[in-house]
């Protein structure tokens, strides 16, 4: 969900350059399908998550990213410490606005709660755009 919701923002923003965003889990397996309360959100929200098929995060797709955000400690924690030279561009969501919190999964809950993490997702990605898109264009630049 939080991939959608931040590839609308970008549009909505019409951020200049070329903006590519992913998803992969840290604990994920290859090749699901987004959890049918996530798509029926994101569908109801005018978002397309049905062509999402969940992949596991690698060295290769961490190469290739200018900002990685992560949504539970847990996951910032573990990259960091398998991928050390990615750690300074591995960043909580919640850091984007000047906190650092978890962001519950909802993975086998009841709708409500998909809703509450997309809610709180977006709220997330919209109070911390700026900082989101700086970072970016800052380890883009570092690159």
């Amino acid at each position: 969900m939080a991939m959608v919701l931040l590839e609308r923002k970008l549009k909505q923003e019409a951020v200049p350059g070329e903006w590519t965003v992913t998803s992969a889990g840290t604990w994920a397996r290859d090749g699901f399908a987004a959890s049918k309360h996530g798509r029926d959100i994101m569908s109801e929200w005018g978002m397309d998550l049905e062509p999402h098929q969940s992949r596991v995060i690698n060295r290769e797709i961490l190469s290739g990213a200018d900002l990685i955000l992560t949504m539970e400690t847990g996951h910032q924690e573990a990259l960091r410490a398998e991928f050390p030279d990615y750690a300074g561009k591995i960043f909580l969501l919640s850091e984007m606005v000047g906190f650092r919190a978890d962001i519950r999964d909802p993975y086998g809950g009841i709708k409500e709660e998909y809703l509450d993490t997309a809610r709180e997702l977006e709220s997330y990605i919209n109070e911390g755009f700026e900082k989101i898109v700086q970072l970016a264009r800052a380890n883009a630049v570092d690159s």
